[in-house]
């Protein structure tokens, strides 16, 4: 294939981002970094004649359905009263399946009860397909869609059978890890049959390239795995020995023979590797293996399932490739080529593999979508994700990595201000939430970004404790959090001022969830640091963390929150920035959302309740219908405005 292929509708745009960044920098509205996406989950139809994808009308999310022969609108799906659209599938070629949400006064977030609705291209043949809702069976012998107790989901569109697909439900029961069941539902009618139930507790399942249920990975304490397979679906489960030492199992794809197949896993705590699982001899062959990340995501052809690139990201984004023979392959190189400067990514293709969505982004860049046509070997524009942002003024973010103090290696993103010189700038530290699991990744951040424009510096910092680095890496964070952790934060803090990057003396320190406690801990181990704190829907009273709060209401939680922060009820006051004002010098601002179940705002009211105490000074917002993050836009504008202004108060700009 010619790799100077032809870019319709594109060609000048693309010339700007490789040669005009020499504009002058200016204030972009906050509106521009507040506001959502206007197009997401973009994809098209089996056979190309549709494309579809998720966007804002009136408030709430709906799935809009283009004719490409026409170029015309021909269905918007909206759901009445408060629900919205949310993920979907093409199960055939002219229908869809797709979750309905809700939006509760209570929280803004929207919710999912498990519901499943179906519905042609054209609007028409709308049915309620699985969910508590259904039909109730009585006397007549035609067989409904009856109700479903439980949280379902879409396990293969089974798009090469245009009568069904398979759905695997976690039942509403009594227990907190029940087993799975996965069902065979007919996409018009909602009829269902019961393929299989899990051989044991909350198992994931994958399908072969022919729709068969055939493995699947279980655990009865979120710790110790099992598998279990079989050769079809008539068969009974048999556990599998896995001739291999390996933890955190994830299921990926079979190959091509349906002998083999695909998983991410951990040896001996190091970072995942991607192996190649043999379902017949049981032997386990290494095909990749980083030796610093995990992979980001497994890239799978939505066609004939099997893997063909994995993503990794030890700083800047890249790609391995499985088969470099493969059509998906050679396709995803030649457009890297292509579109220079960008990552990316094939999101959806048809059946005969002619057409894909291409999704292109990166730090400057929140992302632009692509249709590519391998007939014509031609990429045509569709749209930008976000409106409002001039990719020219956005601000470039780059990896770096430094020892912490005890030796261990630590990575991390800078982003540097737009048409400024890298030299004592203003700094925010930013951490990450969790901080088991989450970790911080190259690309475009409203937060950064939005802070980059009014001419402050920003550093991420994926320390000890982070996911994304493997199992070891993780747990060294484990009992912690107030400790190790935040002496990665102040490391990487004092890493750039070694650079040049920082003015030691305007410096300050915010962050949501995790991030919110770190803000507030690394201020107190280092108070002479940071000239602020910003907590953003943060834990400031670890013991309280036992308490309050949507992880302390099951015995998993319980579990886990005794292995990450222990049991010392002294370590976990003298953790707890609730317990530690005295030590704290930075002006606080503190932000909460009123209906937030992870961090609730008891955990706020602790940390306002100990500032009055000791007459600290410090600004608390609460958004009253807001969960553990902001869902809004006009929430995240005034979110970001009240920030703006104390940073603004506190640092030199």
């Amino acid at each position: 294939m010619d790799i100077r292929m032809k870019i319709v509708s594109y060609v000048i745009i693309t010339l700007l981002m490789l040669v005009s960044r020499n504009i002058s920098a200016k204030e972009i509205p906050i509106e521009a970094f507040s506001a959502g996406s206007k197009y997401s989950q973009v994809k098209i139809s089996p056979t190309g004649e549709y494309l579809s994808f998720t966007s804002e009308v009136e408030g709430r999310d709906s799935l809009v359905v283009v004719e490409l022969s026409t170029n015309k609108i021909i269905n918007v799906v909206r759901f009445s009263g408060n629900s919205e659209v949310g993920y979907y599938e093409w199960i055939n070629n002219e229908r869809l399946a797709l979750q309905k949400l809700y939006l509760r006064g209570w929280t803004d977030h929207p919710l999912y009860y498990g519901e499943i609705f179906g519905i042609d291209a054209d609007g028409s043949g709308g049915k309620y397909l699985v969910g508590y809702q259904g039909e109730m069976q009585t006397g007549s012998r035609l067989k409904k869609a009856t109700p479903v107790y439980g949280y379902s989901y879409i396990l293969d569109p089974l798009v090469n059978d245009k009568k069904h697909m398979l759905v695997y439900t976690i039942p509403w029961s009594a227990s907190k890890e029940p087993t799975t069941v996965v069902y065979r539902v007919n996409v018009k009618t909602g009829v269902r049959k019961r393929i299989t139930r899990s051989p044991s507790r909350m198992a994931a399942f994958l399908t072969d390239n022919q729709g068969q249920v055939r493995i699947s990975l279980s655990t009865d304490d979120y710790i110790n795995q099992t598998i279990h397979i079989r050769d079809n679906d008539k068969d009974d489960w048999k556990k599998f020995e896995l001739n291999a030492n390996l933890t955190d199992i994830n299921l990926h794809a079979f190959d091509g023979t349906g002998k083999k197949v695909y998983i991410t896993a951990s040896e001996s705590g190091e970072a995942k590797g991607v192996f190649e699982l043999n379902l017949e001899s049981g032997k386990v062959n290494k095909i990749l293996q980083d030796q610093v990340v995990s992979p980001k995501k497994l890239w799978v052809d939505s066609v004939n399932h099997e893997l063909f690139a994995i993503e990794l990201e030890p700083g800047y984004p890249t790609y391995a490739f499985v088969d470099n023979k493969a059509k998906m392959t050679q396709r995803l190189k030649d457009l890297i080529q292509s579109l220079p400067g960008d990552q990316i990514q094939l999101v959806s293709s048809t059946v005969d593999a002619n057409t894909s969505v291409v999704f292109a982004h990166s730090d400057i860049n929140p992302g632009a979508y692509y249709l590519y046509h391998a007939d014509k070997n031609q990429l045509q524009f569709l749209f930008n994700a976000r409106e409002g942002i001039d990719f020219r003024l956005m601000a470039e973010t780059k990896p770096v990595s430094f020892k912490a103090r005890d030796g261990l290696e630590i990575h991390g993103y800078l982003t540097l201000p737009f048409n400024k010189e890298a030299k004592n700038l203003p700094l925010v530290v930013m951490p990450h939430g969790g901080p088991h699991g989450p970790r911080d990744w190259w690309g475009f951040d409203s937060d950064a970004q939005l802070l980059a424009n009014r001419g402050i510096a920003v550093l991420k910092v994926n320390f000890r404790g982070s996911g994304g680095y493997g199992r070891a890496f993780e747990h060294a964070g484990h009992q912690k959090w107030g400790s190790a952790i935040q002496h990665d934060i102040i490391d990487a803090t004092k890493y750039v001022i070694e650079q040049g990057y920082a003015d030691p003396k305007n410096m300050c320190i915010m962050g949501a969830s995790f991030g919110g406690y770190s803000a507030l801990q690394s201020s107190i181990i280092e108070p002479d640091m940071f000239k602020c704190a910003i907590g953003v829907v943060g834990v400031y009273d670890l013991p309280l963390m036992f308490e309050e709060g949507d992880v302390a209401e099951t015995s998993s939680g319980q579990r886990f929150l005794k292995q990450v922060l222990g049991t010392d009820e002294a370590k976990l006051k003298a953790y707890s920035p609730s317990y530690n004002i005295n030590k704290l010098k930075a002006p606080v601002l503190i932000v909460h959302g009123g209906d937030d179940e992870r961090a609730p705002i008891e955990q706020a009211e602790s940390l306002i309740d100990a500032l009055k105490k000791a007459k600290h000074p410090h600004e608390y917002m609460l958004l009253e219908n807001e969960g553990h993050g902001f869902y809004k836009p006009e929430h995240r504008t005034k979110y970001y405005k009240r920030v703006l202004a104390f940073l603004d108060e506190h640092l030199v700009l």
